[in-house]
């Protein structure tokens, strides 16, 4: 194989962290492309509702926390487009989701490594003179193989169906990933019952609240969790979606990691104090006079079973502290039930490579590289290592953190400086 060309990088897939890691390499003078399959960039389309707001502050953007430099920072972008004032008059952390979509968008518009409507069919690993990862790449109806000395994944995650509803997926019956596109249908619906207690399920019934007025739909919001319960935001706990953290978690024993991440479901998966208020305060407006309260709020009640019954869903709810079910009848029903990483298909071709544990699970090092037999060539993982790194993984603001550790590996020197202490608590001994 000729040595010009092989690539330094291929990325496989095109989010905020793959999409970070491109503008970052901008700086170097690696070689790099990234494929993603959508025809442009696109984040979470189907929760980009108006009002909503990251749940992170403004500078876990692509590149600030190890850059703040950059040309591809959020505040450059708000320079470019004339907003700088009217966001120093805004005087708020959290920005509106629709503008960071909007920030990443133009941010991709601006680097030339990155290809759309490129899916990526298989990738293999050549040993023999050299080591190198051939990738094959469809293009529309062409198809194109590439070569690089290291792979990127960043796919991201996929929505969660529980198993035996997913044959059962329709307009009525659907992830919570998908609302914005089905909503004006939904809309039209005599009854709607949102699964879920995150903070996609509260926005959703935030929204829904809103319209019911005009709509004058019945509106059910269950969880199978203990309550409707705000996600950890103190300043203390947020230093846990820190560098330090992640290297204290990293060093636990397998089984205490499984053990941690199942006591720290709030640090990641609650809802922020302000839906929560904005819910409360709608709900309290509504009820003035003693008007009836217009939706049915449950927690402790998982959902047990769907069966069609006409045109609606008759759902089978179970209260576990109560240990009773109970059937109720909805027309719509919306999952807001999470998502979940998978390990591509396209990646079958070097799977005798990897090393997994215990529990099926990749083994990943300390510097987001996949454990491997391969000498000379890497797969490095973005946002796939919740297992051995901790809740950080999913976290916006730790995005540019994880990819300038890939780049200075890749790079062979410090190419983006990293601090050891970023916190003022300490983790353990």
């Amino acid at each position: 194989m000729d040595q010009r060309n092989i690539l330094d990088i291929i990325g496989i897939g095109v989010g905020p962290f793959n999409l970070g890691l491109a503008a970052l390499l901008e700086k170097t003078d690696c070689t790099y492309i990234c494929f993603e399959q959508k025809p442009k960039f696109d984040w979470h389309p189907g929760m980009l509702l108006e009002g909503t707001t990251l749940q992170v502050p403004f500078m876990a953007d692509l590149v600030t926390m190890v850059d703040p430099t950059s040309p591809y920072s959020f505040l450059n972008y708000l320079h470019e487009h004339e907003r700088l004032y009217q966001f120093y008059f805004f005087e708020k952390f959290q920005i509106p989701r629709n503008e960071y979509n909007h920030y990443c968008q133009w941010v991709a518009n601006r680097l030339k490594g990155l290809q759309f409507s490129s899916e990526v069919k298989e990738v293999v690993l050549h040993t023999e003179e050299d080591t190198y990862f051939e990738v094959t790449v469809q293009h529309g109806d062409d198809t194109e193989t590439y070569y690089s000395r290291h792979v990127v994944m960043g796919v991201g995650t996929k929505p969660i169906i529980p198993k035996d509803f997913q044959s059962m997926q329709c307009d009525q019956l659907y992830h919570s990933a998908h609302f914005k596109m089905k909503r004006d249908q939904t809309l039209q619906a005599k009854s709607i019952t949102v699964i879920g207690s995150g903070q996609s399920a509260a926005e959703i019934v935030y929204d829904l609240l809103q319209q019911q007025s005009e709509q004058e739909y019945e509106l059910n919001w269950y969880t199978r969790s203990k309550g409707f319960y705000p996600m950890e935001y103190s300043k203390l706990g947020l230093e846990h979606f820190s560098p330090d953290y992640t290297r204290y978690f990293y060093h636990l024993e397998l089984e205490n990691k499984q053990r941690v991440l199942k006591n720290q479901g709030l640090l990641y998966k609650g809802i922020s104090f302000q839906t929560i208020s904005d819910i409360y305060d709608l709900l309290y407006e509504r009820t003035i006079g003693g008007s009836p309260i217009p939706i049915t709020m449950q927690a402790l009640t998982e959902l047990t079973n769907i069966e069609q019954k006409g045109d609606s869903q008759e759902l089978t709810l179970y209260q576990y502290e109560q240990e009773t079910y109970q059937k109720t009848v909805s027309d719509v029903v919306i999952l807001a039930t999470g998502y979940q990483g998978t390990l591509p298909s396209f990646m079958d071709g070097i799977k005798i490579h990897l090393q997994f544990n215990e529990f099926g699970q990749l083994e990943i090092d300390e510097h987001y590289k996949v454990k491997t037999n391969i000498e000379g060539a890497s797969l490095f993982i973005q946002n796939g290592e919740l297992h051995t790194h901790g809740v950080g993984a999913p976290d916006l603001g730790l995005g540019a953190y994880r990819n300038a550790v890939i780049i200075n590996q890749i790079a062979g020197k410090e190419v983006y400086k990293l601090y050891n202490r970023n916190v003022f608590q300490q983790f353990g001994f």
